[in-house]
């Protein structure tokens, strides 16, 4: 199954406001409709509302059965873990090679913080399918780093080419907001122009409820980073929108009482160390705002704060640790806006 490297996004909550198995509120010209489930190693749910259509079970999971033969790193028959076993690359698929242009598209962007070929570097300290007795020392991470960087890897033709045989590309960080793409895609070609899409907490959101009220979104963050308590900082409102979050104080591992983050560094190979606790992106599709995610935790809260504020494409709230080791919060201007009430 496809995972996402940033934990699952379990920041992100669905709030009262959708009214799971309540109909009262309904007219008679619109019906709600639920579709949920297992995918990706996660549940995913898939509410709509229409007069008349309904779309069936094994359409969506058609859907998320072409996203794991492309992108799943745990099938080894998929397009990528054949592209990772070969020695010069392959052709891809049209699913594998829209997730490459955006990878590449915001490689450069962040300036090679959000980097696919980490995929060693995930697998060496634990974070993924694979699972090492021992983390690495100084001399793995060494032997693994020459393989490392987007440099080494060029797309031509829908032709994915690998500069060096040992290259391995990991699309989890981004791959799990284009499978959510794809099924609002799949929705809007079917007529059906009022729903919400969520694949472990990564969502996108189209029109309104038949009340006529847009879908509301509750963000989780931590009160307190080492008891692991949580509690609703904010309520936004979204419009035709999509939402991811990452996160890293649920997902560490933790090394001689020091937590080590899921987020790589591909420069150094090494867990970043970042004040940053959550992030959570807004943005016009879940392929976008998956993809920066994580490079925004990277950052640290100073550049990421100057990063999304002077791009209008995303915007960010954050959960970090200040300068007094205390938990507090903050977001972009474009952020606030989102914000209800």
């Amino acid at each position: 199954m496809l995972l996402k490297s940033s934990g699952y996004n379990l920041l992100i909550i669905l709030i009262a406001s959708f009214c799971f198995g309540s109909l009262s509120f309904h007219t008679p010209e619109q019906k709600q409709h639920s579709i949920s489930g297992k995918a990706q190693g996660t549940t995913y749910l898939v509410l709509y509302y229409h007069e008349f259509k309904e779309i069936k079970h094994d359409q969506i999971d058609s859907i998320l059965l072409l996203v794991d033969k492309s992108m799943s790193l745990y099938k080894d028959n998929s397009l990528i873990s054949k592209i990772n076993r070969s020695k010069k690359g392959g052709m891809v698929d049209p699913l594998f090679l829209k997730v490459m242009q955006k990878a590449i598209a915001i490689n450069k962007d962040t300036e090679g913080i959000f980097d696919i070929t980490v995929a060693p570097l995930v697998a060496a300290w634990g974070f993924s399918y694979e699972k090492p007795k021992t983390l690495p020392d100084s001399t793995e991470i060494a032997a693994i780093m020459p393989f490392v960087g987007m440099k080494f890897i060029q797309l031509e033709r829908g032709y994915l080419r690998k500069l060096k045989p040992e290259v391995k590309i990991d699309l989890n960080g981004i791959a799990q907001g284009y499978t959510v793409d794809l099924i609002s895609d799949f929705l809007l070609k079917q007529g059906i122009e009022n729903f919400l899409v969520e694949i472990g907490g990564e969502l996108r959101v189209n029109g309104l409820k038949p009340t006529g009220d847009n879908f509301l979104i509750g963000i989780e963050g931590p009160v307190n980073s080492h008891n692991n308590d949580a509690m609703i900082k904010h309520t936004v409102v979204l419009k035709n929108q999509a939402l991811t979050t990452s996160g890293s104080y649920r997902n560490y591992l933790l090394r001689n009482k020091v937590r080590l983050s899921h987020i790589i560094d591909p420069q150094t190979g090494y867990p970043v160390k970042s004040d940053i606790l959550s992030v959570t992106v807004a943005a016009k599709d879940a392929i976008t705002a998956d993809g920066y995610d994580n490079a925004l935790l990277a950052m640290g809260i100073a550049d990421a704060i100057k990063f999304v504020n002077a791009r209008r494409e995303i915007d960010a709230y954050f959960v970090y640790l200040n300068g007094e080791n205390k938990v507090a919060d903050t977001m972009s201007s474009g952020f606030r806006k989102l914000l209800k009430n």
